[in-house]
């Protein structure tokens, strides 16, 4: 998962992500260029999951 990939499709797998994830709020999602790891750093506090495992739900989306 690059920065490519979450910008062209990220509204929509940002949508998916709060189906999946209902406890997720749109400041969890909030993604902005160069802050991917910011993101991803509250989705693995919030989600208990590794950085690792979020890439792959991310990219499985």
């Amino acid at each position: 998962m690059n920065t490519t990939e979450l910008n062209g499709n990220w509204e929509k797998q940002k949508g998916k992500l709060k189906q999946k994830f209902a406890m997720l709020t749109d400041n969890d999602l909030l993604f902005t260029e160069g802050k991917k790891e910011e993101m991803l750093g509250r989705l693995e506090a919030k989600l208990g999951k590794t950085k690792e495992e979020l890439r792959k739900i991310i990219s499985g989306l």
